[in-house]
């Protein structure tokens, strides 16, 4: 192992490690808001289950990609193969799901009250675990087709998303119209999510306008709790969309060039689960009750004065 593989690992390793130590605090420190409240906040269950989804990622995806940059070939069989990939894909696939809801929720949540959503308000928090539900079931389905096309690290060609596995003899057919969907599933997801995103900022912008009058000086409106909120999300769908964009432009790249280049495609490996490792710090950093929380249980917080 050369120094750039060497610096390649060590990065994969950081950041498969601080972002599977933010995702599990957050799903225990929101599964236990959950669970002492009388009225689980369905924000919570929203961001709770996003951990979930992204510790998933980061542990099916990041374990093998991080044993194969530190030197270790064919360690999974065609069994293997087609389990971790699967998994990761449904996993992915929660992700968008999640950050969507997430982004949808938030928007009906700070709408007017004389808006059209106001009489839906109440009855949303009735559809969070259905939704799950239904993210799951749809997601195992549409990634069905990879437990079919992906087999072991021998056969056929090598897939360009993980090196240590490969593809076996679909028709082109099959291939195209398991494309079309994924597609389509993306495109839909991060679409709705974008338009809930600018809805938010439309609402919070002329919220601002509305309200600027009754601060007192020096208190900003940014400290209000349904502004926090919404710049969480509105940040959260942010970063997913801009690594949308660029996992669009390198699988593109890497399709269309006659010679794959390995830099290039351990770029690929190391950015592909950059949402998943850095969201719950923008998540952590926008939650008041976890700094609390921090001040709390601080060693400082706890000496008396003398």
């Amino acid at each position: 192992m050369d120094e750039a593989e060497l610096s390649f690992g060590i990065m994969m390793l950081f950041q498969i490690s601080i972002g599977v130590s933010g995702n599990v605090f957050l799903f225990l420190f929101y599964s236990h808001m959950t669970s002492i409240s009388h009225k689980p906040s369905s924000s919570d269950l929203i961001l709770a289950h996003l951990a979930l989804a992204n510790t998933i990622t980061l542990l099916i995806r990041g374990i093998p990609d991080t044993l194969f940059v530190w030197g270790l070939r064919n360690f999974l069989d065609t069994a293997g193969c087609k389990m971790v990939f699967y998994l990761y894909r449904v996993c992915r696939g929660l992700t968008i799901c999640t950050t969507c809801l997430l982004s949808i929720f938030q928007a009906i949540t700070i709408s007017p009250s004389t808006s059209w959503w106001a009489g839906r308000k109440t009855k949303l928090p009735k559809c969070i675990l259905p939704s799950f539900v239904i993210f799951w079931i749809l997601n195992m389905l549409i990634d069905f087709h990879t437990l079919i096309v992906v087999t072991g690290p021998h056969n056929a060609r090598i897939h360009q998303d993980m090196k240590y596995c490969s593809l076996g003899n679909a028709s082109a057919r099959a291939t195209l119209i398991f494309s079309v969907v994924l597609s389509l599933r993306d495109l839909f997801f991060v679409g709705l999510m974008s338009v809930a995103s600018v809805y938010m900022v439309f609402v919070l912008y002329s919220h601002h306008r509305q309200v600027r009058h009754l601060h007192r000086p020096g208190r900003s409106p940014g400290v209000m709790p349904e502004v926090r909120a919404a710049k969480r999300v509105i940040s959260l769908v942010t970063l997913y969309v801009f690594l949308y964009g660029r996992q669009t432009v390198m699988l593109a790249a890497m399709l269309n060039v006659k010679q794959n280049s390995p830099l290039l495609v351990d770029c690929h490996m190391l950015l592909s689960f950059t949402f998943s490792a850095i969201s719950p710090f923008l998540i952590i950093h926008s939650d008041g009750r976890i700094r609390i929380l921090w001040k709390t249980e601080s060693p400082a917080s706890n000496l008396n004065p003398s």
